[in-house]
């Protein structure tokens, strides 16, 4: 994706994270931006995509689905920008000066990779509300939009622990931080809770700073195939459009499954071809979250402080798209209720 230059009344560059268009006034064509204008009123949101942008079949399409419900709606406009795996801190922070500037409000981050530039950039707006994704800034204006993955991701190891037969699991994260951490983490707890013999493969696609784990199909396609010539028949992947990849190579191998992640990935258009493989997906509802944001500005009383949707609140969940868990499903409901009454406690680290 590319960089993007300083927005402007007559055109406003942006783009998205893989779940993302035209553009007007960038400096290069890495830049997917977009923008949608309704009426003049209503709401005027402007979204930071993470790396992958509008149409990632996972993490950022469902911020989209919040901001297009609210726009529906309530009317109004919204702006999109998309980051580049190349960001620096001073690119995620001229990207979210420019929404505040322009006068979008609320102003969305989606993705942890945020944190730092929001904490900046919030301050030096504080009549502007701001929303960030999978991270906690501590700001009077900013709303913090967390999840309980791990809790999600649990159930996700116990179906892939019944479903396995060859007692042979894979995970496949995107970026090793400690966000996706908590996916594996109860991932391998859900698998080994309900089967301490399966054998659990674990890897990264990148580390650090380096997003590119997020936003790489191929990566993601080589990663699950070498774990299906070791002898897993159940790949759950956290990794963004990478996952589409991990996905492909997963319905390339007669009864093997693949676990999606964020979005329900069976009944996503662009994966049709391979829903057939698709187990189930760890649904996180960031589009509720997003929504919630979003029409609290509109109603005049903008969320503030850490929200946390947990399993409890469905905040997370196991999509069940196909009937292929339903064979199954008791046994989930059963880990669900343990996770939601305290009986099981789900761990944030592997």
């Amino acid at each position: 994706m590319r960089r993007v230059a300083k927005l402007s009344a007559a055109c406003i560059a942006s783009a998205a994270l893989a779940v993302t268009a035209t553009a007007c006034g960038s400096t290069s064509s890495d830049n997917n931006d977009s923008s949608s204008t309704g009426d003049g009123k209503g709401v005027k949101v402007g979204l930071a995509f993470d790396v992958g942008g509008r149409g990632d079949r996972s993490f950022n399409d469902s911020a989209a689905r919040g901001v297009d419900k609210a726009k529906k709606e309530f009317g109004g406009e919204i702006k999109e920008l998309t980051a580049k795996t190349s960001d620096t801190e001073a690119d995620r922070e001229q990207r979210l000066s420019d929404l505040a500037e322009a006068g979008y409000n609320p102003v969305i981050g989606v993705g942890y990779a945020y944190a730092a530039s929001m904490t900046k950039v919030a301050a030096k707006y504080p009549k502007t509300s701001f929303g960030i994704v999978d991270s906690v800034v501590n700001g009077k204006n900013v709303d913090s939009i967390t999840f309980t993955e791990e809790q999600g991701s649990y159930l996700a190891g116990v179906a892939a622990a019944l479903k396995t037969k060859s007692k042979h699991v894979g995970f496949i994260g995107g970026v090793d931080v400690p966000l996706i951490k908590k996916f594996e983490a109860g991932y391998v707890q859900g698998v080994k809770d309900t089967n301490p013999k399966i054998k659990v493969d674990t890897q990264y696609l990148s580390h650090g700073s380096d997003t590119s784990g997020f936003a790489s199909p191929d990566k993601g396609k080589e990663a699950a195939q070498g774990m299906l010539d070791n002898g897993a028949d159940v790949v759950y992947t956290a990794a963004g459009s990478s996952g589409n990849g991990s996905i492909e190579a997963v319905s390339g191998k007669k009864g093997a499954w693949a676990i999606g992640v964020d979005s329900d990935q069976y009944a996503v258009p662009g994966l049709a071809k391979y829903k057939n493989s698709i187990l189930t997906s760890v649904v996180k509802n960031v589009d509720v979250g997003v929504y919630d944001l979003v029409k609290s500005v509109h109603d005049g009383k903008p969320l503030t402080g850490t929200n946390s949707y947990s399993l409890a609140k469905d905040g997370v969940s196991l999509s069940t798209s196909g009937g292929f868990i339903d064979d199954i499903q008791a046994k989930l409901d059963e880990a669900k209720k343990k996770i939601i009454d305290g009986s099981i406690k789900v761990k944030t680290t592997p």
